[in-house]
Order: C-alpha cells, then sequence, then structure tokens
C-alpha cells in the first residue's frame, strides 16, 4: 500500500513539472476608432503562425482587450468591425512575464493610407516623384496591382493625348486650307480616340456640312447627315453652347430642314440673349435663300426687337416691305408705311455697311431722303454757344 502511494505521488510531482513548461503568455491593447475614441465591442482576433490556434477576445467599453493564456509563439493580430477586418499587426512575438502590449490607432492607420494613398496617385499620374523601392515591398499584392495599373493608364493616356492633339490638329489645318474630306478623316480619328471632346465634334460637324457643299444627290446628304449627327453629338456633350446651336441650325438651314433649323436658332437665342438678334437674322436670312419671305420677315422684325442697333435686320425688313409697295404706270413708287424708315435706320447705324449703297439707291427710288450722318444715341448733347 506504501508503494502505491510512492507512485501517485510521482506522478503528481512530473504533472507539476509539466505545466511548469508550459510558458504561458499573454497579449493586451488598446483599440481606437477613425474618430480618435475608445472602439467598445470590437473583435480581437489571434491566430498563432507557428503552431496552429486560433483565439480571440472583445474590447471592453474603454477599448481594451486582453488575453492571457497564450503559448509563448508567433502570432498576427486583427481587429474587426461588423465582420471586416479594419487593421492587423502580423508577427509579433509573446514573452514571458508582462503581457505583451499591441495597441490599434485607426485614425492614424487612416490617415497613413490616405498619405500613402496620396502618394501613389500622384507617382502613378505623374504628378509626382515615384515611390522608392521600400515603399513598393510594403504595399499589398492589391495596392501593387492598383499602382501598375495607374501607371499603364498614364503613359496609355499620354499616348493617346499626343495621337489626340495631332489628329485635332491636322484637322484644323485640312479646314484652313479647305481640305474638307482630309479633315474629316483626320477629325474622325480624333473622335474615335477621344469621344468626349465638344470641339472634336464641333469641327468635325463643320467638316461635314463643308464638304458636303460640293457634293449633289444622294452624296450631299449622305455627308450632311454625318455632320448633322456630329453636330448632335457635340451639343449632347455641352447642351449649353449658343455657338454650336447656331452652326447647327445654319447647317440645318442647308439641308433644307428648316423646323430644325428654326428650333436651333431659337434655342441659341435663349442661351445667349445678347446674341440673340444676330441668331433671328440669321434665321430671316436662311428662310430668305429658301423663298420663304414671310416668314424670314417675322424673323427679321424679332431680331429687331431684341436688338434695336443691329442694322442688318433694319436693311431686310426695308427690302421686304419694300415688296409690298405700289408702281405707278410712270415708275414712281408708293412704299408701305415703315420703308423709308427702315432704310434710313440701316444707314443711321451702319453708314459705311455692306448694305449702304443699296440702301441709297432704294431711298432714291423713293424719292426719300438719304441722311448717312450716324447719331450715337448715347453722345452728350451739344453745347448751345453763347
Amino acid at each position: 500500500m506504501k508503494f502505491r502511494n510512492l507512485v501517485v505521488a510521482a506522478a503528481g510531482a512530473c504533472l507539476l513539472a509539466l505545466t511548469s513548461f508550459a510558458q504561458i503568455t499573454a497579449l493586451e491593447g488598446d483599440v481606437k476608432g477613425e474618430d480618435g475614441t475608445p472602439m467598445v465591442n470590437a473583435l480581437v482576433r489571434i491566430t498563432r503562425t507557428d503552431i496552429k490556434g486560433n483565439y480571440k477576445c472583445n474590447t471592453n467599453k474603454k477599448g481594451h482587450y486582453f488575453y492571457n493564456g497564450l503559448p509563448l509563439g508567433n502570432y498576427n493580430i486583427a481587429v474587426e468591425v461588423s465582420g471586416k477586418e479594419v487593421d492587423g499587426v502580423n508577427g509579433v512575438r509573446t514573452k514571458l512575464g508582462d503581457p505583451t502590449a499591441v495597441n490599434f490607432d485607426l485614425q492614424k492607420m487612416a490617415k497613413q493610407r490616405s498619405a500613402q494613398s496620396a502618394q501613389m496617385q500622384a507617382a502613378a499620374t505623374g504628378t509626382g516623384p515615384g515611390l522608392s523601392k521600400e515603399q513598393e515591398r510594403g504595399m499589398s499584392k492589391e495596392q501593387k496591382e492598383a499602382y501598375d495599373k495607374a501607371v499603364k493608364d498614364r503613359e496609355a493616356s499620354m499616348k493617346k493625348n499626343k495621337e489626340l492633339n495631332d489628329a485635332f490638329t491636322a484637322g484644323l489645318a485640312a479646314m484652313q486650307s479647305k481640305d474638307y474630306d482630309a479633315a474629316v478623316v483626320s477629325l474622325t480619328k480624333a473622335g474615335e480616340l477621344d469621344p468626349k471632346q465638344v470641339a472634336v465634334w464641333a469641327q468635325l460637324a463643320d467638316a461635314h456640312v463643308n464638304a458636303a457643299t460640293k457634293k449633289t444627290g444622294a452624296e450631299f446628304d449622305a455627308e450632311m447627315a454625318k455632320g448633322i449627327e456630329s453636330y448632335n453629338k457635340a451639343i449632347e456633350l455641352n447642351p449649353a453652347d449658343a455657338a454650336t446651336h447656331n452652326n447647327f441650325a445654319l447647317a440645318l438651314g442647308k439641308a433644307k430642314k428648316f423646323p430644325e433649323m428654326q428650333a436651333e436658332l431659337q434655342k441659341a437665342a435663349e442661351l445667349d440673349p445678347p446674341k440673340a438678334g444676330q441668331y433671328y437674322y440669321n434665321l430671316g436670312a436662311m428662310l430668305v435663300n429658301a423663298g420663304q419671305s414671310e416668314p424670314a420677315s417675322q424673323a427679321f422684325k424679332k431680331a429687331m426687337e431684341l436688338d434695336p442697333k443691329h442694322a442688318d435686320s433694319y436693311y431686310q425688313w426695308g427690302v421686304y416691305l419694300l415688296g409690298k409697295a405700289s408702281f405707278a404706270a410712270d415708275g414712281k413708287v408708293t412704299p408701305v408705311a415703315g420703308t423709308v424708315e427702315a432704310f434710313q435706320k440701316y444707314l443711321e447705324l451702319a453708314p459705311t455697311g455692306q448694305f449702304a449703297d443699296s440702301a441709297k439707291g432704294m431711298l432714291a427710288s423713293m424719292d426719300a431722303k438719304v441722311d448717312t450722318a450716324y447719331k450715337n444715341p448715347n453722345a452728350p448733347a451739344p453745347k448751345k454757344k453763347k
């Protein structure tokens, strides 16, 4: 019996010896959120890397975590919020004695990531210095892939921009030399390289329209259709540009699409009120060329209302009214009311204008006074002699 008790005692001694070799350690730390305050109830995952082992705990109301009873070893520690890892530290070696402290400051990490991201972006886009080899080695796989892609995209963009500028410049040069077919080729290439450039589509539209004027029949229609399509793309990209609406309207007039032309000119006038008189004058001129004198006269009248100093509108209005004059057997002209005043107003505003000689001839045919002395309505009144 004594012998058995000795055996049991020996076994107990062995157990105590094994326990003493277990070398238990602990981990602890504070977790702060991106707002700088303690992060409550965040999950801390502890993964042993030298021997398989997984542990976890949560932070308390002060954002502190503590895990005791870990075997001495190497660990990866990660913080999770709502099932997503928000920060982590790898290769932590625990030690005997006091707990190994590993803290997490998400606010500081966010600032570091933002700065790193900005530096990567600057390096990738060529607006800042390139990354050092050490910085590249510190990237994650995803960051390195994103950085490499950004660099390749920048290089491709630079090459594309050079090709775009070359094609656009060649198109403008062809336009200036009135080689519209060559302009169409170069500007079409520019549009393919960057479909979002308003200037390219506007110039391409103009090139098609000018090229169409040298063609007839089905070829004219096909070329004009391409010009109209290009104008639509330009307006789609920048619908608030009055000049593009005006140019589009002139092209529609050449294609004899008068309702659409009128709508575009009215849109231009709405977008650019100071030039509304000119836009309505353009409408009237296109209608005159189409033989639609009555609608044209209303356009000229509207132009004068919107811009009382638009000289050419008065001339065209006078021509329209002269068409309503009566002629006696002896050739004497009896104009309708407002005819003489329209030509006189034109000469007042533009005494040396493009229609000045014609206006004088019209007035002479009606035995009306020709007054070419321009009077500036804003000039101060002359001083009276004492």
